[in-house]
């Protein structure tokens, strides 16, 4: 295959007259909350599992599997963790299974790694991992698809499930990521999410996602959940255990909590958005979409705020294994993030997902310079001193990051933000940013 060959800068900045000096000075904010916080995360579990009816009748010595997601929750290895104790406590024989539809490539040792880069391991679970891939269609939707289920999770007494409820990426409705979500995807393994999303394509995700769950709830031993609701910080402010029977109508009351201390960008409009990483440990999408302000999905509505005009990406976060989902929401990208991607692992996720516009390729830059002068001239902006530009290391920590003058000038004027003094926008000698956040 032809090796890609990608401009130098001199070609591609000869696009526009701009000189870079030209450009606004840049300052650090940080905005600051006061979110809530569940003090003792081990406690709260305990009692939420306590909070199932089920565990009451369930006999002792039941296999009870614990679903272990691939999302980089920062609270989601202890709850795990003081889930099968407690379980274990109450002389039950827990289990936990990788429940993460393609990620980790696909593969049982791929998604048992997974979950050891998060601390989630057989040696501090105290208990065993059962990392199959196999399913079993255990129904037909209404329309004559498949409802594939893992065969560890139907071959278990009881399965537990725990998940964040938060909002989704890709549609808006009462039930998005959470609990029912997880019974579909986490529990269909990658040929229940491949089944689910192609469903999608056709019916819609707001439709497909609760029809399968309630077909799982019926016909595999699901008892219930812990629902986790992170604040603004990605800590746990809320967990709480749901027994099956009320996930439906309790689940839309945690989502609308989750969605007032949804932890987006301090401002509103942007002419460029620079986000120095993506990854599968900060979103599903590689960047949140509901930070950035695009969904870019089959037949959704795009979010009317933030309103940010061009994304430029710089990298994939060590944990991504060089999964560069999320690349196709950006329209730069540094050449860096090519570099690094692993198609393989990329096309996978992203053919079960069911949205190929997201592993699309965006205009490729070789420095952060070049990046922006090009991106100057997609903004519709007349004088370069008058961008609006916001620079994150990542949709999960929005709250701290550089920003243009103008920006800086507008959220200086709010009593929740500070904003340091000025710099100009300078580069080192391959041309990239002289500053960040490893400064």
């Amino acid at each position: 295959m032809t090796e890609l060959e990608i401009p130098d800068s001199e070609t591609l900045e000869d696009v526009n007259d701009i000189d870079i000096e030209a450009f606004p000075r840049f300052a650090f904010a940080e905005r600051h909350r006061e979110p809530p916080q569940v003090d003792d995360v081990t406690a709260a579990t305990r009692e939420a599992v306590g909070d199932i009816p089920a565990f009451d009748e369930l006999s002792a010595g039941s296999e009870v599997a614990i679903t272990a997601g691939s999302r980089g929750i920062h609270d989601m290895p202890e709850l795990v963790e003081a889930a099968v104790a407690e379980l274990q406590d109450r002389g039950f024989d827990p289990f936990v299974f990788p429940a993460m539809g393609s990620h980790g490539g696909a593969t049982p040792e791929g998604q048992r790694g997974v979950l050891e880069e998060y601390g989630i391991t057989e040696k501090r679970l105290g208990c065993e991992i059962r990392d199959s891939m196999a399913v079993e269609s255990v129904a037909e939707d209404a329309v004559g698809r498949p409802v594939p289920v893992s065969t560890v999770a139907l071959d278990a007494d009881a399965v537990l499930v725990a998940n964040r409820v938060k909002l989704h990426t890709d549609f808006r409705n009462e039930v998005e990521s959470g609990l029912t979500k997880m019974t579909v995807v986490g529990l269909g393994k990658q040929r229940g999410a491949e089944e689910m999303h192609n469903a999608a394509i056709d019916r819609g995700l707001d439709t497909v996602i609760q029809e399968r769950a309630d077909l799982i709830f019926e016909h595999v031993p699901v008892v219930g959940g812990i629902a986790l609701v992170e604040n603004a910080w990605d800590r746990a402010a809320h967990i709480e255990g749901v027994a099956v029977e009320d996930i439906p109508d309790r689940e839309p009351e945690l989502l609308e909590r989750s969605r007032r201390l949804f932890p987006g960008l301090p401002v509103d409009r942007l002419d460029v958005l620079i986000v120095d990483e993506i990854g599968k440990d900060v979103s599903g999408t590689g960047m949140d979409t509901n930070v950035i302000g695009r969904y870019n999905f089959l037949d959704e509505e795009e979010p009317e705020k933030p309103d940010v005009r061009r994304i430029y990406l710089r990298g994939i976060t060590p944990a991504s294994h060089g999964n560069g989902i999320g690349m196709g929401l950006a329209d730069f990208v540094h050449e860096d993030v090519i570099a690094s991607v692993n198609l393989a692992d990329t096309y996978l996720n992203t053919v079960t997902s069911g949205e190929p516009s997201r592993a699309f390729m965006p205009i490729i830059s070789p420095s952060d310079r070049t990046a922006m002068l090009l991106a100057y001239s997609m903004t519709g902006v007349r004088d370069p001193a008058a961008l609006r530009v916001g620079y994150i290391r990542n949709t999960l920590e929005p709250d701290e990051l550089y920003v243009s003058e103008p920006v800086a000038r507008e959220l200086a004027e709010r009593d929740a933000v500070d904003v340091g003094g000025y710099r100009n926008l300078a580069f080192d000698d391959d041309g990239d940013f002289a500053f960040g956040f490893d400064d």
